[in-house]
């Protein structure tokens, strides 16, 4: 299988911390919303586990193939050995980097981890949007500084502190050393948009400021959207339809399969990959590739 790939050495250093997120106390989050679509908790709690973290491309509804589409979550489990280490798909579709924090999804996984803890971050696909959409609300301010806006959230029926979307990458990060764990961040994988023959890459913006963020706060990155993208391009349009499930965004499962591949290949070029005792044997042949 052809691979690329581009990194950043991973490790647990990091800057200053962000500010701590506005209260959420209007939170209509049902408690019980992570059973309704199958989340389940590390099968193993005496077990590292891997946990996931990201939109409907990492784990799509029920995670069950409903419409043939599929999240690169649920193929990446038999690349792993989970007698040694847990996979955890804890991503929820329709969810942004922000509104997975603010509907407390994130402090419910976060409560998870335990120190040996690794987490897989991907956002980007639900990020660019109207930051107080009254069907979703679920936008970022683009970039990675400081800036932020103040809204009423229509959704949670609360006034909102709006940060960038590299203001929230930082804040899992930050969370997820304080508690032990390893972050990794993903670039978004490439939706099926051509131009000139190439898939578009997105480095310009949401996998930049991914790769920006880890730069920053001395994390592993796998630009994820990279390494597929040259996939897609050396098979041409007509191989990668079938791909996908939908017109642009959600993979089948032999898309979710590639992706799930390209993450382990990244994994594999990280100067120290922190999971690779953990492969299973049919993560091991899968090659790591040097660009």
């Amino acid at each position: 299988m052809f691979f690329a790939f581009a990194v950043l050495l991973g490790g647990n250093g990091f800057a200053q911390e962000p500010a701590k997120s506005a209260p959420m106390e209007g939170s209509t989050t049902d408690p019980a919303a992570h059973a309704k679509i199958g989340l389940k908790l590390p099968a193993n709690p005496k077990l590292p586990t891997l946990f996931l973290v990201g939109d409907s491309t990492v784990r799509n509804g029920h995670a069950d193939g409903a419409g043939g589409q599929w999240g690169w979550g649920e193929p990446i489990v038999d690349l792993f050995d989970t007698a040694w280490i847990n996979v955890d798909n804890r991503a929820i579709g329709g969810r942004s980097s922000r509104s997975y924090m603010m509907e407390e999804q994130w402090a419910e996984t976060l409560a998870l981890v335990k120190p040996g803890d690794f987490i897989l971050f991907q956002w980007g696909h639900n990020d660019d949007g109207p930051l107080d959409d009254p069907a979703r609300a679920r936008g970022t301010i683009h970039g990675i500084g400081d800036e932020t806006k103040e809204v009423d959230n229509p959704i949670l029926k609360i006034h909102e502190t709006v940060h960038t979307y590299g203001w929230y990458l930082r804040k899992y990060v930050v969370d997820t050393i304080a508690a032990g764990g390893t972050p990794i961040l993903c670039s978004p994988i490439p939706r099926k948009t051509w131009m000139d023959g190439k898939v578009v890459r997105n480095e310009d913006t949401y996998g930049g400021w991914a790769r920006s963020i880890a730069v920053q706060q001395h994390v592993a990155f796998i630009d994820l959207n990279e390494i597929i993208a040259r996939q897609y391009d050396a098979l041409g349009q007509a191989a990668v339809e079938p791909l996908f499930a939908d017109p642009h965004t959600h993979t089948s499962r032999a898309g979710a399969e590639l992706n799930a591949a390209a993450v382990v290949t990244g994994l594999k070029s990280l100067p120290n990959d922190p999971l690779a005792p953990f492969f299973s044997v049919k993560g091991k042949v899968i090659p790591a590739y040097r660009p």
